[in-house]
């Protein structure tokens, strides 16, 4: 028997961490559980601090410690070591990253993964064997979110 509870603990555990990692902000427990999977480097600060100044966030989200604070684990450290000094740095790039995420992204992260996961765990627990990856499919969570939203919209004129 298919148990869709696994199935989405495990894809959505990752699913959320590489979205995470790509584009987005996280709470304290995913926080800790990125740091130890997915250590920052300092090659990472300086892209990050890069992409920011592109999209001119770096200096209306952050404050001046923040700043410095990147600015000198890039010109200073070699590898990040301290786990206290890589919790910062990571709610400090999230935060950025979050300044950066666009609407459709936040949509897709925050309501089009979560029913891909459902629709995937219903549609495999009614023997559709390709519906499993379903739940990773980006695309089928930025429609799902994109339908979501316009069917809310729809809702929100009418009554």
């Amino acid at each position: 028997m298919f148990n869709c509870f696994s199935c989405m603990n495990s894809r959505f555990t990752k699913l959320f961490i590489i979205n995470a990692l790509k584009e987005g902000f996280m709470g304290t427990e995913e926080l800790s559980v990125r740091i130890e999977q997915n250590p920052l480097s300092v090659s990472m600060l300086a892209d990050a601090k890069k992409h920011a100044l592109r999209r001119r966030v770096w200096f209306r989200v952050l404050n001046r410690v923040e700043r410095a604070t990147i600015d000198l684990t890039v010109q200073f450290v070699d590898s990040i070591k301290s786990v206290k000094l890589a919790k910062m740095l990571t709610a400090i790039v999230d935060k950025l990253q979050s300044a950066i995420e666009s609407t459709i992204d936040r949509l897709v992260r925050t309501i089009g993964v979560h029913l891909a996961g459902k629709i995937s765990c219903v549609a495999a627990g009614w023997g559709n064997v390709s519906a499993k990856s379903w739940a990773s499919d980006l695309s089928f969570a930025a429609f799902l979110a994109t339908m979501h939203t316009s069917n809310g919209l729809r809702q929100h004129r009418s009554g």
